[in-house]
């Protein structure tokens, strides 16, 4: 079978094409289009079935990663959405909760205020009251003030509504009737209800995440839409199937319906491709780096799997959703990462980019800004031949020339520029990854970082001296790694219901039916997408918290459903996260239930191999900082495919690949393993940790 995986990136679009027959896995790499993703990811698979010697009509499944929601709200170029709320409550979304981001600015930014899905001339109420704790009807909903509210809106050129009723978390009828009804008054228009969106309390967080959903829903459908029209023109049947912030894939229609849960689409896939490099060498624990063109997004895997995001860390753009997605930190450092000195005359890199057009100045489409990937070529870490394996020619004078510009700036030389931009990106992503294992109990030296994305090979060796990670994975592929990720995903849908039962009075009968019952929905819905009966995967949980805490830990919950030891795992959860567990009394918040379709997936790769003198291509003189010094040492340069199996290569070195450049700085050494993925080591004689710091 022919499964192939896209990711659309800021500069690059990634695609991997896996033949389950043969345990092959053919890769490439085009320019991506922003004005229309799709057009290059349907390019992008022709041009790869052309290279692999196969017809796109043959493709059994085409898995991708998109941007498209995600981008529709950071530059907030969405449809005009309106929302149907209760009398009253127009304004929630607005006034938010009374933690702001920053408590002691004056000065920040609150995005749900100043840039709003819903301008409040939209946001309309109607009698509607229903009443905890079982959503009992107080009032009931005046259907023709929905039909007015409905005529209204169209009239204002709304052709996407959010409806949001409070406690409908308890009772989701109102808002599926009102739905129903501005359906028949504004025919065409996308309408998203909060209960079938994200069904729990918090009503600032559901109505935000319900307004996020409308906004780009108009927008997601059309992209998918269109990309399904221009697969089939190319007579390309095979199902297409969308990642998700969860890490699962979904159908097109549940995709295109909840678009709010694609907006880490393309991190979330990363992530499943480092584990599964992780997987291929036995390591569990370990920290995702994905460094493309335009930023670095850094996730955790453990022993019990990739870390998701609790309901106090759930947020794009610093807009609240609640959501399943994981535990994904971004920061705005790529290859594109524009370095500058700013107002108040300090260096900073990032997080303005280059992106795709122009690019860095060494890509000669214009680009006059100096960026990351043009410090690289200027210290020699880059062969402007051998880029994108020669497909594509670096111009070294345009690096020099921008860089001179800025090392003019700042009273340096251009290889202390150079050298400068890359420690401070550095410096940058290696706090983010602190943020993510320190500062949450995790120490970085259990941990192996997994370096991914067409910069990150670069950049990985003196990040992980920096964080003193011992041990460095570069995936067979690491260029396209979310792309390989999305080969290895399964269909998974979620669903969750809050309840609010405390310890001494938890209705168990209660709980185990609504696992049930959210089990079946699921189930029903994984079979609709054509996941088989026997491959399907069910898990139970439960958000739990001590009684008066704001927020949750989840605990699973075995197959048995729910029983007196489950209440033991959330202490341990508690002292694990904490650093203690407590005597209080326990409250049952939420129950999730994940239901997971299993599809035939990539495990394992052959890998080739050849002898060292093969993979020998040459010398050149780079710039390394050793001891403190910058020095140029002849650095041996090397082509992956051809590295010999078990054989260290010490540095200096760089090994080439069509995907990505792997950096091997003095007192560091590569081997490649025969399961794949080339393993870098400090050398234990170095007592900084390597990489001359």
């Amino acid at each position: 079978m022919l499964f192939v995986g896209i990711d659309i990136g800021g500069t690059f679009t990634d695609l991997a094409l896996y033949d389950s027959e043969t345990e092959s896995v053919r890769v490439h790499k085009v320019r991506s289009t922003p004005d229309d993703p799709g057009r290059a990811l349907v390019n992008g698979i022709v041009e790869l079935c052309e290279l692999a010697g196969v017809a796109p009509g043959d493709l059994d499944g085409v898995l991708h990663g998109t941007t498209v929601a995600t981008n529709a709200v950071l530059e907030h170029r969405g449809a005009p959405t309106g929302l149907i709320t209760n009398e009253g409550m127009r304004d929630v979304v607005h006034i938010g909760r009374h933690q702001r981001p920053q408590p002691y600015s004056v000065m920040q930014d609150i995005p749900w205020q100043a840039r709003p899905f819903v301008h409040r001339a939209n946001r309309i109420g109607v009698p509607e009251r229903l009443a905890p704790p079982t959503g009992e009807v107080v009032t009931a909903l005046d259907e023709d003030a929905v039909r007015a509210a409905g005529r209204t809106l169209k009239a204002a050129g709304v052709t996407a509504v959010a409806v949001c009723f409070l406690f409908s978390y308890l009772n989701p009828e109102h808002e599926r009737r009102a739905a129903e009804i501005l359906a028949e008054e504004m025919p065409g228009s996308f309408i998203s209800t909060s209960a079938d969106i994200s069904p729990q309390f918090r009503e600032f967080e559901r109505f935000t995440t319900a307004c996020m959903n409308a906004f780009v829903g108009p927008g997601t459908g059309q992209y998918l839409e269109r990309l399904t029209s221009a697969l089939e023109r190319h007579e390309i049947q095979a199902d297409l199937l969308v990642m998700r912030s969860n890490g699962g894939v979904a159908s097109v229609p549940e995709a295109a319906a909840r678009p709010v849960t694609l907006m880490l689409s393309g991190p979330a896939a990363g992530v499943l491709g480092a584990q599964w490099a992780g997987g291929l060498v036995d390591r569990e624990r370990l920290i995702t780096f994905d460094m493309g063109g335009t930023s670095a997004d850094i996730g955790l895997v453990t022993e019990d799997g990739v870390n998701e995001a609790s309901a106090r860390d759930t947020q794009i753009a610093g807009y609240p959703i609640l959501v399943p997605m994981f535990d994904i930190e971004t920061i705005g450092a790529g290859g594109g990462s524009i370095a500058r000195v700013d107002e108040a005359g300090a260096f900073q890199v990032g997080p303005r980019s280059a992106g795709a057009d122009p690019g860095p100045a060494c890509y000669g489409n214009g680009g006059d800004q100096p960026t990351i990937t043009d410090a690289h070529l200027v210290l020699g870490r880059l062969d402007p031949e051998r880029f994108l394996g020669g497909d594509m020619q670096l111009d070294r004078a345009a690096s020099e020339a921008v860089i001179d510009r800025l090392a003019e700036q700042l009273g340096l030389s251009r290889l202390e520029t150079a050298e400068g931009i890359l420690t401070l990106a550095n410096a940058n992503m290696a706090q983010t990854i602190r943020s993510i294992t320190i500062e949450r109990g995790r120490d970085p030296r259990d941990f192996a970082l997994v370096a991914f994305g067409g910069a990150g090979p670069l950049h990985a060796a003196e990040l992980a001296a920096m964080l003193d990670v011992p041990e460095v994975l570069v995936p067979p592929h690491p260029g396209i790694t979310s792309a390989t990720g999305l080969l290895t995903s399964d269909l998974r849908y979620d669903q969750m219901r809050t309840v609010f039962m405390r310890e001494g009075a938890i209705d168990r009968t209660t709980l185990n039916r609504r696992f049930e019952e959210l089990a079946a929905e699921l189930v029903q819905r994984l079979e609709r997408d054509g996941a088989a009966r026997d491959g399907i995967r069910v898990e139970r949980f439960l958000d739990c918290r001590y009684l008066g805490q704001g927020y949750e830990l989840r605990v699973p919950v075995g197959a048995e459903g729910f029983t007196d030891d489950t209440l033991d795992g959330f202490h341990r959860a508690h002292e694990a996260e904490y650093g203690r567990a407590s005597g209080d009394p326990i409250e049952v918040v939420n129950l999730r239930v994940t239901a997971t379709g299993q599809r035939p997936r990539l495990e394992r790769l052959n890998v080739g191999s050849g002898t060292l003198q093969e993979a020998t291509i040459g010398q050149a003189p780079t710039v390394w900082r050793v001891d403190g010094e910058l020095v140029e040492l002849p650095t041996t340069h090397l082509l992956r495919e051809q590295l010999p199996v078990d054989e260290p290569v010490p540095g200096p070195a760089i090994v080439f690949q069509r995907d990505t450049t792997i950096v091997v700085p003095p007192g560091w050494s590569a081997v490649a393993s025969a399961a794949g993925p080339l393993m870098l080591h400090a050398d234990s004689s170095d007592e900084d940790g390597g990489a001359g710091r």
